[in-house]
């Protein structure tokens, strides 16, 4: 998505000034449907086919009308979401061949160190890969708890998103700034924000999951146990895949980094290399563990399908909304830290963070006089008393850690939910979910803002 400006401009008018604010209602009217028919229709809602006619009826008439003005930013996109499935799908093949056999004692405490580790892992394997290992595993540990939700809910926020904010590795957004110039460890600058929120979650958890515990203990609900000890020994079985998910993250970084010096020249070359090598080491991951492995862990496509078909619509109908922000979001009238943080971590609760990061980095390149494709120079810009590593800092921290706050803010949502789902698990509804965001993050984000984006 990196391109999009550009292609616009290349046909004369951008894009987002050809277009009508009209031309977002097909993505409200999705984002609707996403939120709504689960609750009308369920049974019906359950098929990944109707699924897909639901995204479909949506997205075609965007991708028709776009294609007659700009159809470069179809061909963008569709790679865009190409690159993004697939990585998607690597790591849910791989992780979906690692299992932990042995059993842990699904209590608060064993629950909330499981989600520490998650949120450190995040940092080196993605969001996405942490999820996509973890889930299992504590779901598995939690299997005779009765009340289950609220251990997925917050594994979201901590694992599968704010987690993965101390490295370029760690979340899409920081990895594209890391390919826009950004140093690789400049986004440790950003473990001051990291420890607060993930502090006060963790706090916020072990509370929580504690009075569901006690209250289950005291009614003999969920066969809960009263010893404290692992039950059995504890073994991986599929470590190979291990090491596939570490050559998920090198394809990413070497073909991102490197691409071109290693003949890859164009940004469509090097999106195409990183989708051909993820899907061969998933392809090894298929072909090197066993099928028992898999089928102990419960693993099946449907989730993946899932995200998918949603994904499919999701990218299709949000690319007008995108143009119009990238064109003119300058109307916006931003100029502090906060306003970045908050106007970046809203539209990344809807839309993708990718590329929400990059459309206010760029908007931040602008007003600090920077070029947007070198957000290195942004870190080093100074104008009127505005400091340009302020506001990417905002951007950055926005982007990452408000992709909780919906199911679709960010990949692994999606996904984590509908494995908890498929294990058994009733979840929160589109807008159920977002009461837990209302009344969990949003207090956090407005601590975030006065300790560290003060107006």
């Amino acid at each position: 998505m990196q391109g999009f400006a550009a292609a616009a401009e290349e046909g004369g008018t951008p894009l987002g000034h050809q277009l009508g604010l009209v031309w977002v209602a097909p993505f409200a009217l999705l984002l609707l449907s996403i939120a709504v028919l689960p609750l009308l229709i369920p049974r019906w809602w359950e098929s990944n086919l109707n699924k897909g006619l639901v995204s479909a009826t949506f997205a075609l008439p965007v991708l028709f009308y776009i294609f007659r003005l700009d159809s470069s930013r179809l061909i963008e996109t569709g790679i865009e979401y190409t690159a993004f499935i697939v990585l998607l799908a690597a790591l849910f093949i791989i992780s979906g061949g690692i299992h932990l056999r042995g059993s842990l004692p699904g209590t608060p405490f064993t629950n909330t160190v499981v989600l520490a580790m998650g949120a450190i892992l995040a940092n080196f394997i993605g969001t996405t890969g942490a999820s996509m290992l973890l889930i299992r595993p504590i779901l598995r540990t939690n299997e005779r708890r009765r009340h289950r939700a609220h251990i997925v809910v917050f594994f979201i926020f901590i694992v599968s998103n704010i987690g993965g904010l101390l490295t370029p590795l760690g979340d899409p957004p920081l990895f594209l700034g890391f390919l826009r110039g950004v140093p690789f460890e400049w986004t440790l600058k950003l473990l001051p924000h990291w420890l607060l929120m993930i502090t006060a979650l963790l706090i916020i958890f072990y509370v929580w999951d504690r009075r569901w515990f006690e209250a289950e203990r005291a009614t003999h609900q969920g066969a809960v146990r009263e010893d404290l000890g692992v039950q059995e020994k504890l073994s991986v079985e599929g470590k190979v895949n291990f090491l596939l998910l570490l050559g998920v993250l090198m394809v990413a970084f070497v073909v991102g980094r490197f691409g071109v010096q290693i003949g890859l020249q164009s940004e469509y070359a090097r999106r195409g290399g990183q989708v051909v090598g993820m899907g061969i080491l998933a392809g090894l991951s298929m072909l090197m563990t066993r099928r028992e492995t898999r089928d102990v862990n419960g693993f099946a496509f449907y989730p993946i399908v899932e995200v998918a078909v949603i994904f499919a619509g999701i990218f299709a109908t949000m690319i007008p909304a995108l143009a119009i922000l990238e064109a003119r979001g300058g109307d916006l009238g931003l100029t502090h830290p906060w306003q970045f943080f908050w106007v970046t971590g809203s539209l990344s609760g809807f839309l993708d963070n990718a590329p929400t990061y990059l459309t206010f980095a760029s908007m931040a390149s602008g007003l600090m006089g920077t070029e947007a494709a070198r957000l290195d120079q942004l870190l080093r810009a100074t104008t009127g008393g505005l400091h340009g590593e302020a506001l990417l800092t905002a951007i950055s921290v926005g982007a990452v850690s408000m992709g909780a706050n919906t199911y679709i803010g960010n990949g692994p949502n999606f996904m984590v939910r509908a494995i908890a789902e498929e294990a058994g698990i009733k979840m929160p509804s589109f807008f159920g979910y977002m009461k837990y965001t209302i009344g969990i993050l949003l207090p956090l984000f407005l601590l975030v803002t006065l300790v560290f984006f003060r107006p």
